[in-house]
């Protein structure tokens, strides 16, 4: 069986693990409190960050590496186009929500709120909260502009990119920090991707100190 090493709310931890899911790939689940920087754990990771899969044999890391492995080796069901221009968009939109939605918005909110009380760092900075909050309207108004024009985020087909922003947003959410109000249709298609199996295991998890909204695991919110 494979073996993920993670962190609950980690964004990166959860777009592999709807990967895996959706692939029906098993999976132990081993929370790992990386900032500790375990001897073990750093032999599996020098670089001492979440995900680390362990999977035919291999031991993996940097969540959007480990994604394509998934991809290459377990091509059914698909969640990469095989055209290279649509394969570049997905990919372009892994490095938005991976890069700029992250630094912007999740390391903003979700960082200051609850990594900072797990890793026993402080109280959160009342000013990258408010920048996070701002950003993230910006945001939720580009996926509208992206689902106006698209079925899915890059394309007619679901692909690695929705994991992507939804395994930020689902992280954000837990922490009721989306304003599902602000669009319609990133709603709809945020309540479509969380309906999918793949998403069960995420809807479940609980973080102690932290209880989710009564609609986070809510399929119709």
């Amino acid at each position: 069986m494979a073996r993920l090493f993670h962190v609950p709310l980690s964004p990166f931890c959860r777009k592999v693990r709807l990967s895996l899911a959706e692939k029906k790939i098993e999976v132990e689940l081993v929370e790992e409190r990386y900032w500790e920087q375990d001897p073990d754990f750093m032999r599996r990771n020098p670089a001492a960050k979440v995900p680390v899969l362990r999977l035919d044999g291999v031991m993996m890391a940097e969540s959007s590496a480990i994604c394509e492995y998934i991809e290459e080796t377990r091509p059914d069901p698909t969640l990469m186009p095989k055209d290279p221009v649509a394969r570049q968009e997905v990919r372009r939109l892994i490095g938005w929500f991976d890069d700029k939605f992250h630094h912007e918005v999740t390391s903003k909110l979700l960082y200051e709120r609850v990594n900072k009380k797990v890793m026993g760092k402080g109280y959160p900075d009342s000013g990258n909260v408010k920048a996070g909050a701002k950003a993230i309207k910006y945001h939720l108004d580009y996926m509208t502009w992206l689902l106006d024009h698209r079925r899915w985020l890059a394309g007619d087909t679901m692909t690695l990119a929705d994991f992507a922003a939804a395994a930020h947003l689902s992280a954000l959410d837990y922490i009721s920090d989306v304003d599902w109000n602000r669009s319609d249709v990133v709603k709809d298609w945020y309540a479509k991707i969380k309906s999918r199996p793949a998403f069960r295991s995420i809807l479940a998890d609980q973080v102690p100190g932290f209880p989710p909204p009564k609609h986070y695991n809510d399929l119709d919110f």
